[in-house]
């Protein structure tokens, strides 16, 4: 027979088990981790009637262990596709990125090579406005 303190500790420890939500373990269902999770020693779990419950919930556990062991290697696959599009989408990114510096350069020599020839441009209209006296004097017959 155990304390009321300690079949308690061990029925919430059983509860957190079996619904996934371990503090201190794995989360597997076994009687170290249920006494861990309690925080009681193996001796208190066999003198308590716990057992008995934890007995039953591993029998149901273990029939439903085919259909966790599909869940879990569906969860497998969905991951690694999961994993498979985010690689092509990283990489489907960085070869526009790529392209965007391109046209950014371009269009920045493009930009470069517009003012120059803008700046040509205004020289050869004032030229053709204000030619100098000296070329005309020598094109003159």
């Amino acid at each position: 027979m155990t304390l009321p303190s300690t079949d308690e500790k061990l029925s919430q420890a059983l509860t957190q088990l079996l619904a996934g939500q371990p503090t201190r373990t794995n989360g597997e269902l076994t009687v170290t981790n249920l006494c861990l999770e309690a925080g009681v020693g193996r001796d208190s779990f066999y003198r308590s009637p716990i057992k008995d419950d934890f007995a039953a919930c591993r029998t149901n556990v273990n029939t439903h262990k085919p259909e966790t062991a599909r869940l879990r290697e569906e969860i497998r696959q969905l991951t690694a596709a999961h994993k498979a599009k985010r690689a092509v989408r990283v990489r489907a990114q960085r070869e526009l990125e790529d392209h965007l510096h391109s046209y950014a350069n371009q269009f920045q020599a493009l930009t470069v090579d517009n003012h120059r020839l803008a700046t040509e441009n205004t020289r050869l209209l004032q030229h053709l406005d204000n030619p100098p006296t000296a070329l005309h004097t020598l094109h003159r017959p």
